[in-house]
């Protein structure tokens, strides 16, 4: 009996309907109109009938877009990276750097979803494409760790840049405390206060952290395969890429349902501090691109990621219906709207993608 207690002391910290309450026998068959994406008091343990079907859609296009680091060949990097003039000093930085920030960044971004993100979140069909989303976070380290491996990096040394390289630890120290605030083994949502405090988060976590923080690394790296230099690692982020898009996506949606939801949370106050979340995202990551290309190469430069960046920026907002901060910004790498189907990044409030495949080969023609 005190186990007993003592699990029902432990689930209901949790907060909310959580999947894991007793069975009710007899209770009334799930409505539609029952399910609410978060505060929901329906049964978490039926998938269907959908009300998000967006959801499952994000989750079936995850399952086809599937791979496996170790179907790309490696062997040209090797050389390239063994090879004492094949690259630059800065170009050989660009590639140290970024591992290390992304090898801790999708560990960091799969704890944020399996230990806070997933158990506020009360729809099943949600949770779905979030458990799908943890385990391409884990294919993703896998990734990082494949590249590593293969060019005979220091594996300590590149793992723990994010605690000895200020340029990869000021972008972690950063996200922490919403990772920290979604965490919380005592915060429920249930109030306006509690409410906005995990929609923020969330942004926080989905629009910044993985809509901008990403993306500095991701046109050094895929620069590079432009190039020919380092293309299997290149062709590894462009993958991962794919399914880092996927996942602002989603994110996205669930953002803008919670406001639909609650639009009592989407004060004048509250936009405000969001679009300042948003620009605050922008300084931190544009430091970090003239801390990692303090020299120009690749034919970029730092100030070129000023006016990218601010171009992202303005998607971003636009996306959960803010207004642009950086009028007039133009895309300075027009190659990256392709390459990163940045201009396909539509979510279920605007149109679908639906332009994913399973399998083959990604290529570097321009």
């Amino acid at each position: 009996m005190a186990l007993l207690n003592n699990s029902s002391e432990i689930i209901s910290s949790l907060g909310g309907v959580t999947g894991l309450e007793s069975i009710d026998m007899g209770a009334a068959r799930i409505q539609v109109d029952d399910k609410r994406i978060i505060n929901c008091r329906a049964d978490l343990n039926q998938l269907v009938p959908f009300k998000y079907k967006w959801a499952w859609d994000k989750y079936l296009a995850g399952c086809a877009n599937h791979w496996m680091p170790n179907e790309i060949n490696m062997s040209a990097d090797v050389v390239l990276w063994n090879d004492p003039a094949g690259l630059t000093e800065d170009e050989r930085i660009i590639i140290k750097r970024n591992l290390g920030f992304f090898a801790t960044a999708d560990s960091l971004v799969a704890n944020n979803l399996v230990l806070a993100v997933y158990r506020h979140i009360t729809n099943p069909e949600c949770r779905q494409y979030l458990l799908r989303q943890a385990f391409e976070e884990a294919l993703h380290t896998h990734a990082y760790q494949h590249v590593i491996q293969s060019l005979g990096l220091d594996e300590a040394e590149v793992f723990n840049m994010y605690r000895e390289v200020p340029a990869v630890a000021k972008k972690a120290i950063w996200a922490m405390p919403y990772t920290h605030s979604l965490g919380d083994p005592t915060f429920k949502t249930g109030t306006p206060e509690n409410d906005q405090r995990l929609l923020r988060d969330l942004i926080a976590f989905y629009v910044v952290f993985e809509g901008i923080f990403f993306y500095v690394g991701f046109t050094q790296i895929l620069s590079m395969g432009r190039r020919n230099k380092m293309t299997g690692t290149a062709e590894q982020f462009q993958y991962i890429l794919r399914d880092e898009s996927m996942h602002l996506n989603f994110g996205i949606d669930v953002i803008n349902q919670i406001k639909n939801e609650n639009p009592q949370l989407w004060t004048k106050d509250f936009q405000q501090e969001m679009i300042q979340l948003v620009k605050d995202g922008v300084d931190l990551e544009y430091q970090y691109a003239v801390d990692t290309m303090p020299r120009g190469i690749l034919g970029l430069n730092a100030s070129m990621f000023k006016d990218y960046l601010q171009f992202i920026a303005n998607r971003r907002l636009a996306q959960i219906g803010l207004s642009e901060q950086y009028p007039g910004t133009e895309n300075p790498f027009p190659w990256m709207s392709e390459m990163m189907d940045l201009k396909k990044e539509k979510n279920f409030f605007e149109t679908r993608v639906t332009e994913y495949q399973t399998g083959g080969t990604l290529n570097w023609d321009e």
